[in-house]
């Protein structure tokens, strides 16, 4: 017959202050002094769970006597076995014989004694430390074989002493003492996983992280890079705040890459929320020269950036002021000329009027070039403009959606260090447009589908002095813009006279998740528009046909692809991206093509594809590759593969990258990488990681 009681003593229950609940197959109690529970034990408390063959609690002593084989599993995820063990009552002190401990179903530690102190602290003698499956006699893929260990549970800190590492048994490397977290602890100050990197430039070279808590909202980690050809020292900074947060990455490197000694970068960010709906955003970037981000992989990056923003957006208002200074990594560009100073400062309101929305606007911007150049080069330009935007949209009775609008701005400039610019210059741009749609809508039983015809008639023009164009040297020509009444994306650049659009657009969407749309449109004008480039496929007075379209569907792939074609049908703008993810697959793949246009710096044709992905071929494998390839020149420009392997307890990182165009400043490279990670020394998940079976 089995006894149910309730064991008011046990040490589970003494931890928690609550009853424990104890079930045997016979409790005795000898001469009223001792209690005797044993046979099939289960000790229930708190979430804690323990079995053992018997319990002999002794009042005189007050120490629990327990006979194994002991089973013990806690609400954390810790498991300890042991053959015997001596505690007290609450399990703070006494002794473990045969224990081996699990700390977070990851890390095994066996040992011969298990000491019990202070209720934190366990000592382990002559114990072995592994993640690995221990399958009878045979050694563990790795393993730490050490003298003593001494976790710590409130600190979540392993120490080792007298600690040899083991690769299928055979020592490695001896540790005198060592301090490692337990798979509990988040964040820890200590080493993390060592790196190789092998560089044509820099030779073989070994990175060693060491990350450092400064409490729970700050940290720093360093990583010392030492190679035959560099001594480096890389430094990250991360700090939380109640309103926002920061970031620091810098390196500071000695190498013989350089003819002038020391080289370096820093990158800052951070992003703050200053009540009342503002954000200040800001971020740092600058390289000691031109090569050095991409010497060391810190970057691809060919122009810095360091800005600062204040943003406040409300239901009906907008303010957004930013300062930003540039800095050019690119041989055909001076940081003089770029402009490297921008400022601009934007606001904006809407309000209801006449059965409509009006929008009222502000804006000024100032673009800085530095030195005693003249022209392009050197022009110095402020801008301080305000404008009225006014929209309405309505059904018409025959089913035309409208929209009507109507806008005015006017700007004043003032220019300097230019020799094609009056001094202080003024412009007034009227505009007016209407655009009407016709949809026409099937439900069929697997899709809806809508086909939706489209035209837009606009009206503008120019009132006042010519204006240096700064900010709409790069105009595109797409479907977000098709019916726009500019396709200039700042403020400097108008389009003027008049002008129509057509469009139609096609739109399909499946029960099952599916999404398909095709795009078609075209813009003719009564004069050319010489302020757009060659490439952007507007300068006519008929503009290139633009197709455009995408796929997606359930199984997670999705393409997208935009066009612009000539009259003769020749493809003046190309690109495609293809997307496609599942559980094993992640594959993303582009190509672009550009006819040469010399008024964007661009005096050859561009013809480029470039894919990146990686397939999980196994529990155990997995491959990463990306590649860049210059049709044009029919060459490659960059190519990379990685490889990963993982069991229960190791992951092993290979990658290797080679960068084939070159430069003034930057030599083709190619980059070897190898990192080896443990799995039970860190609080990283293992879900999904392939499990070892012991056969026989």
């Amino acid at each position: 017959m089995r006894w149910l009681i309730f064991f008011l003593l046990l040490p589970l229950a003494a931890a928690a202050q609550t009853p424990a609940t104890l079930v045997a197959d016979s409790v005795t109690v000898a001469g009223g002094e001792r209690l005797i529970a044993s046979g099939n034990i289960e000790v229930f408390a708190d979430g804690t769970r323990m079995s053992a063959a018997q319990i002999i609690y002794d009042r005189p002593s007050d120490q629990l006597t327990i006979t194994g084989p002991i089973f013990i599993t806690a609400p954390d995820g810790t498991i300890l076995t042991a053959n015997s063990a001596t505690l007290d009552p609450r399990l703070e002190n006494g002794v473990l014989l045969g224990a081996r401990l699990v700390l977070n179903q990851q890390l095994q530690l066996a040992a011969n004694q298990i000491d019990r102190a202070e209720g934190r602290y366990s000592q382990l003698y002559k114990t072995a430390v592994t993640s690995c499956a221990v399958c009878g006699g045979k050694a563990p893929l790795w393993e730490i074989r050490a003298e003593r260990i001494v976790h710590d549970e409130e600190a979540g800190q392993l120490y080792f002493t007298g600690a040899q590492f083991r690769v299928a048994g055979v020592p490695l490397v001896y540790l005198p003492r060592v301090r490692l977290p337990d798979p509990s602890v988040d964040r820890a100050t200590g080493l993390l996983i060592p790196r190789v990197r092998s560089t044509d430039q820099l030779g073989i070279g070994l990175k060693l992280p060491y990350f450092i808590t400064l409490g729970d909202h700050r940290d720093v980690l360093l990583t010392p890079y030492v190679s035959p050809e560099t001594r480096t020292l890389e430094a990250r900074y991360r700090q939380a705040f109640a309103t926002g947060d920061i970031a620091i990455s810098a390196a500071a490197s000695d190498d013989t890459l350089g003819d002038d000694g020391a080289r370096g970068y820093i990158f800052a960010m951070g992003r703050f929320d200053l009540g009342r709906g503002y954000t200040l955003n800001f971020d740092a970037e600058a390289a000691s020269d031109d090569a050095y981000l991409l010497d060391y992989g810190y970057s691809e990056k060919d122009r810095l950036d360091s800005a600062v923003s204040l943003t406040r957006i409300t239901d009906n208002a907008l303010l957004d002021a930013s300062f930003t200074y540039y800095q050019t990594l690119r041989d055909d560009e001076s940081n003089r000329s770029l402009p490297p100073i921008v400022a601009e400062v934007t606001y904006d309101r809407r309000l209801a009027a006449a059965g409509g929305t009006l929008t009222l606007g502000a804006s000024g911007d100032a673009i800085i070039r530095y030195g005693d150049a003249t022209g392009e080069d050197g022009r110095d330009v402020t801008r301080v403009g305000a404008n009225a935007n006014w929209d309405r949209t309505w059904v018409a009775p025959i089913g035309l959606l409208t929209t009507a609008t109507a806008d005015l701005r006017a700007d004043w400039y003032q220019v300097n260090d230019s020799g094609a610019f009056k001094t202080d210059l003024t412009r007034a741009v009227p505009s007016l447009g209407v655009t009407m749609r016709y949809p026409l809508t099937k439900q069929t039983s697997n899709a809806s589908h809508l086909l939706e015809p489209t035209l837009a008639l606009a009206w503008s023009d120019a009132y006042g002095d010519a204006v240096p164009n700064e900010d709409s040297t790069r105009p595109e020509f797409d479907t977000a813009n098709l019916m726009s009444l500019t396709r200039f994306p700042g403020d400097d650049a108008v389009e003027t006279g008049l002008r129509g659009t057509v469009g139609l657009n096609y739109t399909r969407v499946g029960k099952g998740g599916s999404h398909t749309s095709l795009s078609f449109g075209r813009i003719f004008r009564d004069t050319a528009q010489t302020d757009f480039t060659v490439t952007s496929g507007q300068r006519d007075k008929r503009s290139d046909w633009l197709i455009a379209g995408h796929v997606l569907l359930p199984q997670g792939l999705r393409v997208e692809g935009r066009s612009l074609f000539s009259d003769d049908f020749q493809p003046v703008l190309a690109q495609a991206l293809v997307d496609w993810q599942t559980e094993t697959l992640n594959l993303g793949a582009a190509y672009i093509y550009q006819i040469a246009d010399g008024e964007v710096g661009r005096s050859d044709t561009v013809s480029e594809w470039s894919v990146d992905g990686s397939v999980r071929l196994s529990p155990s494998w997995a491959v990463s590759f990306d590649a860049r390839y210059d049709i044009i020149a029919d060459a490659p420009a960059t190519a990379g593969l990685g490889v990963e392997w993982r069991n229960e307890c190791v992951t092993v990182d290979l990658s290797v990258s080679r960068r084939y165009t070159s430069s003034t400043t930057v030599d083709p490279s190619t980059d070897y990488g190898l990192s080896v990670s443990l799995a039970g020394f860190s609080a990283a998940s293992v879900t999904g990681r392939p499990t070892a079976r012991c056969t026989q």
